[in-house]
Order: C-alpha cells, then structure tokens, then sequence
C-alpha cells in the first residue's frame, strides 16, 4: 500500500466518525475492545504517564448504572445531590461557541420532530444518554485526581484514539460528558477509589442507520477560519 492509499483510508476514517445515538443489540467481544483499546493506547502523553483508566460496563451492570440514573433524574429531590466535578462547559456563553451549541441541538431535535416547546420529547431524549442509546457496552474513563490539566489534555488524544480505533473497526461510539453530573452513582458501581475523578463516558457499539437521529452530520469550520500563518 502506497502512502496515497494510507492517506485516503486515514482521513476517510476520521471524516466518517461521529457521534452516535441509537445503537443496534448485537455484542461487542471483549477481545474486540481489548484489540481497539492497545491501539488507543499508543496515544502521546507527556513523559509517557499515560494517565488513563477504562471501566468497561456491559449486560446487568450496565442497566444497573442505567436504573440508578433514571431514577436520580425522576426524583427532584434526589436529583439535587448530583452536581458535576468539574466545568466541561463555559459558565458565560459567547459566540461562536454559543451559535454552533444551539445549531447541534436544533438540528439534532429538529431530525427527532422535537419543537422548542416539547420539554418532555427534550428530557426523554436528554435520558436516552443513561441508556448508552441502546449500545450493548459502555465505557468510563477515569484519571487520578493528582493528574494536572496537561495530562487531561493527553487523556483527549486517547480518547479520540478510542473513538477512531472504534471506527476503523465497523463500531461506533458516543463520547458522553452527560455522566460526569453522576459520578457518585458511577464511582459506587464501579467500585472507584476515592482518588480517581470520573472523565466521561462512552458509548460503544454498531449504529443502527435505520434511525433519523443517525443522520446528523455536525459541520465543521474550514482549516483557513481557525489558521494563522505568521512568516
């Protein structure tokens, strides 16, 4: 194979992922996610501490996660005690952040027949994240509270390395920063130590095309709109 050739399949493979949200009930063997995960981790790290730590969750304890959740966000009360760690997003929007936020969401509820006064259509489909929209396997990644922002920054490439290793082998994923307002829920289930902070969680599995919501295709700003070159 030609570099060419490399070239092709390597960018064809990172333009084709996206997020996923419906997902079909056929497994994922644990060797299938072992094999995507040694790939994912030959992310950089700075003086190689490769921070990461991946929790697997299939069958009984993945609806165990699923239960606990659902059940926090119909209880008001309860719900209060579940705050995120840490600030994923912005507490003042701005734009451009602000425009493609509200594009994503308009365009993702817009597929699902969604208007801006359905709040409960909203809500059903804010919980399907708790489902793993259907995916027979998720995963939750930790990192030591000790680790500082460069080593979150090297947990993004693997995390990205996950998600390609995933597409270049027929799967899909959704990367779900949703969980982090559960962490407690999770870190019980998972039996977590107390120095390990939830990162996100993920979806994993094969897409179910058949659904509407799996043909949104997020756009992107072209290179020459975020570039500079300075001679």
């Amino acid at each position: 194979m030609n570099q060419a050739d490399i070239t092709k399949i390597v960018d064809e493979n990172m333009k084709a992922r996206r997020s996923i949200r419906a997902f079909l009930p056929k497994d994922v063997s644990k060797e299938q996610i072992l094999e995507l995960l040694n790939v994912a981790g030959r992310a950089p790290s700075g003086t190689n501490t490769q921070p990461w730590q991946v929790y697997v969750v299939t069958g009984a304890k993945k609806q165990a996660i699923t239960d606990d959740i659902l059940a926090a966000l119909a209880n008001p009360d309860l719900l209060k005690e579940h705050t995120e760690e840490y600030s994923y997003y912005p507490s003042k929007w701005v734009d451009p952040y602000i425009s493609r936020r509200r594009k994503v969401g308009f365009d993702l509820y817009g597929l699902l027949g969604i208007g801006k006064e359905d709040k409960d259509k909203m809500q059903a489909q804010g919980a399907r994240n708790f489902q793993f929209f259907d995916a027979p396997v998720g995963i939750f990644f930790t990192i030591d509270r000790v680790m500082q922002q460069g080593s979150w920054l090297d947990y993004g490439m693997f995390i990205q390395n996950v998600m390609l290793a995933a597409k270049a082998r027929g799967l899909d994923t959704c990367p779900q920063a949703a969980f982090t307002q559960f962490h407690k829920i999770i870190a019980k289930h998972l039996d977590l130590k107390p120095e390990q902070q939830l990162v996100c969680g993920m979806s994993l599995g094969y897409a179910d095309m058949s659904k509407i919501e799996n043909t949104l295709v997020t756009e992107r700003e072209p290179a020459q709109n975020f570039t500079q070159f300075i001679e």
